[in-house]
This record gives structure tokens, sequence and C-alpha cells, in this order.
């Protein structure tokens, strides 16, 4: 069963011409077209299937600077205040708040990995608190277990990802934007090597310049312009449980299962890293650059199915424009849930914490998760194809710093100063690449 989404009303009406055009609307597509929007730009956002249908509304709802990596962390602290600050300027509810980050462990390594990275926070301005073990016992009192220590992150927190997309798209909509959904976009027109329009089933929109936020589609994308950008896809398995009478902690990380409350009480459970890996003829082609990452992850990473070849995401095809393509086929990913995952991860939490078994299971779901070979999005104007800029390859990190990332997006994509250096997230770096040793352009 799918997570719950909010779902809204879109214009039906495609307009003829924008001067972006952005395609997809999860939560990167909608923020990107957001700041665009509020600087004045005439925006038109296509999105195949619903708002924030697929990974935008199937993770865990984090947003966090802890434990990110150094070229994510200034994108990630300038989001949280973005968070915040949507909320004022929109009056749109998202569900975000700093209710803080809790880790607990009993493993001295990770431990050490959490201090070290502590010290490198404190010269970024994060905040950020190493617990000893009566500090961690006394955080973890849900648990009724004794822990070696672990970090409490203050000024971290959480948004929820069945509000967040839509929340967004209807702010973009009141400042003038246009929203399609069910609308696939198909290709990319060029003019003189330059984007001069985006196809899609309903007709064609006029533009100079092109978002493309297409999350775990975008590889097969970029694809039919001859552009190589790689990409994976992992399959996670989630579930979320009633309720509880007493409080539990808002976002707990343990090593072996992760807790998140959402808005309306109901308890997100997960295992971090556990995931499957389908096998596709994308997954093949890319295969020798990720081994690397694979490699690092083998304890976590499972033997997937099926499940990503019916996505029909990461197929090598080249289709036609004036054709159904696989988008229109399949309007929304939803694979299944790893059954084996979904009980696992009940156990542990219920194992963890034990007010749970009290809950009940109320949803279990999947999402495809899109990662680059270094784990860290591609954002930036894609070589050999002028007016295109791409933002794809979040790597399970998206939620949480997308507002930072659609305002980046939004800058290069108008020409305004970058908010943060958006060198590291130059798509250019993964060119010829072999065994995770990335070259740049």
């Amino acid at each position: 069963m799918s997570p719950p989404l909010n779902q809204i009303q879109t214009s039906p009406t495609l307009p003829a011409a924008a001067d972006v055009v952005v395609i997809g609307g999860g939560i990167i597509g909608v923020f990107a077209a957001y700041y665009l929007a509020r600087r004045g730009v005439s925006v038109a956002l296509v999105e195949k299937g619903r708002i924030g249908a697929e990974q935008s509304s199937r993770n865990w709802g984090w947003c966090r600077q802890q434990n990110r990596d150094a070229r994510e962390l200034p994108m990630a602290s300038k989001s949280l205040d973005l968070w915040e600050r949507f909320a004022i300027e929109s009056g749109e509810d998202t569900g975000f708040h700093r209710c803080g980050l809790l880790y607990l462990s009993n493993d001295d390594a990770e431990l050490a990995r959490w201090a070290s990275w502590g010290e490198f926070a404190k010269t970024a301005g994060v905040t950020t608190y190493m617990l000893d073990s009566r500090q961690a016992a006394e955080r973890g009192k849900a648990t009724g277990r004794p822990w070696k220590g672990g970090v409490f992150s203050p000024s971290d927190g959480t948004a929820d990802p069945a509000k967040a997309a839509p929340a967004v798209a209807t702010a973009l909509m009141k400042l003038g934007g246009s929203v399609i959904q069910h609308c696939a976009a198909r290709g990319i027109e060029l003019e003189g090597g330059r984007v001069c329009g985006v196809v899609t089933e309903a007709g064609v929109i006029k533009t100079r310049t092109v978002v493309l936020a297409g999350g775990a589609w975008a590889s097969a994308f970029c694809r039919q312009l001859g552009v190589r950008f790689p990409q994976a896809s992992i399959r996670q398995s989630i579930l979320s449980v009633s309720p509880v009478e007493h409080r539990l902690p808002d976002a707990l990380f343990t090593a072996g299962v992760s807790v998140t409350r959402r808005n309306d009480g109901r308890y997100a459970l997960a295992i971090s890293g556990r995931a499957r890996v389908d096998v596709t003829p994308q997954f093949l082609r890319f295969a020798p650059q990720f081994m690397p990452m694979f490699a690092k992850r083998w304890r976590s990473l499972l033997p997937g199915g099926l499940e990503g070849v019916r996505g029909g995401h990461e197929t090598l095809q080249r289709w036609r424009l004036d054709a159904p393509t696989p988008m229109e086929r399949v309007r929304i990913l939803d694979p299944k849930p790893d059954r084996a995952t979904v009980t696992e991860t009940h156990r542990r939490a219920v194992e963890l914490l034990p007010e749970l078994r009290k809950a009940n299971i109320t949803h279990a779901w999947a999402g495809f998760v899109d990662s680059t070979p270094d784990g860290v999005p591609g954002i930036g104007e894609l070589p050999g194809v002028p007016g295109l800029v791409l933002a794809a390859g979040f790597s399970g990190h998206g939620f949480g710093i997308a507002p930072g990332a659609g305002h980046l997006i939004a800058d290069l994509a108008s020409g305004a100063q970058p908010i943060v250096d958006p060198i590291p997230y130059r798509p250019g770096r993964f060119a010829n690449s072999s065994w995770g040793k990335v070259a740049d352009f």
C-alpha cells in the first residue's frame, strides 16, 4: 500500500510558452519552480503522474545537517532556514519543525565517526552535541536500555512527505506558475544546438530553459539527448504504525532501526541503508562506476527482482516524441515493498521501543532511490545541451535539502548569484569515469 499523499487540483491547460519549463513534480522540481516564480520568472511544471507521488512522499522526512557529506552540508544548512521561511512566505504547511534528531549507539567505531564529524561540523557553524552514556540513556529512555553514547542535533528536524511537495506546488500556483499533472514530457526540442521547447504528450511548450528534475527517470531521459548520466536506483521499503499513548522520540536513529514521528501521530519505521538492488539494463550499463559504492554497502544491499524492469525507468530504449513513452505507461513508480524487510523492520522497532507493541501497522511501501556513483547529486547545465539544467541523483538525501537545491537550481536557471557553490554538484564530473574515479570536463 502506497503512503498517504495530499492530492491537489492543478490546471489541465498547457501554456504555449514559458521562461522555464520544469520536468518533474517531486520535491526538487516544485521548489525549483517556486523559487523561479518568486523572482518573476514565468514557469510551467509538468508531471507525468501526481505531484510528489514517487520518492518525495516515500522517504523518512528528515531535514538534517548531522552526518552530511561535506559537499552537501552548506546546502543542508541553507535548507533548514528555507524550510522555515517557506511557511512564512507562502502560508502553506509542509509539516516542517525543528524537533532535533537523536542518534544512539553501542558501537565504539560508530561513535568515533560521529565525534569526528562533530569536530568538522564546528568549523561549518553547525551545532551538534555528543552524548555520554548517561545523557544517551536519558534521551533514549523510551528504549529502556543502556547506550554507550550518541548525538543530538537540536537544530535539525523533519517535514511531512505527505504534505511537502503538494504544499510547494500550491504556493507555486499562487505565484502564477503553471502546474500540469498527468502530463509526461517526452523530450526536448533544439534550435541551433540550444533548447527551444519541451515536447509533452499534450503538446509543445516553447522555452529557452528547461530544468530536468526527473528523479529515477532522469538518466533514461538524458539518454534520448545522447547525454550519459550514470544513475542507479535501489528499492527501499518503509512501514508506518498507528499512534501510541506515550510519545516516543520525534526522530531516532540506531544502526538497527530508525523511527520518525509524523504530524498525525503515526510513526514511520525503516532500516537505514537496507535495500534491494533490482538488476535492469541501465544498472548493468553503469555497474562499473557503482561497484565501489555497492562494495562498501554489501551488508545492507540485497539482490532484488523484477520491480526495476517493471517500472521501466531504467530502460535503455530510445523512444519517439510522437508516441507514448515509458513514462506514460507507468505514471507513478509504485514498487512492491520487500516483505522480509518490512517484517524485520517491525520486529526491530518493537524490540527497540516496547511502546510500539501497542501499535498496528497502517501502511507498508517501497520507493526507488536514485543515486550517483559518489552519492552527491548532479546539478547544473548539461555540457553539450545549452539551456538544459539537470537536477537528479540525490541519493536518498533530496527531501531534506530540497529548498536549498531548488534555490540553487533557480539561481542557475535564471543567471542569479548561486546560494551555495555549485561546483561540487556539476554533472560533468562523471564524464569518462570508471570504477568510481570521476573525471571532469
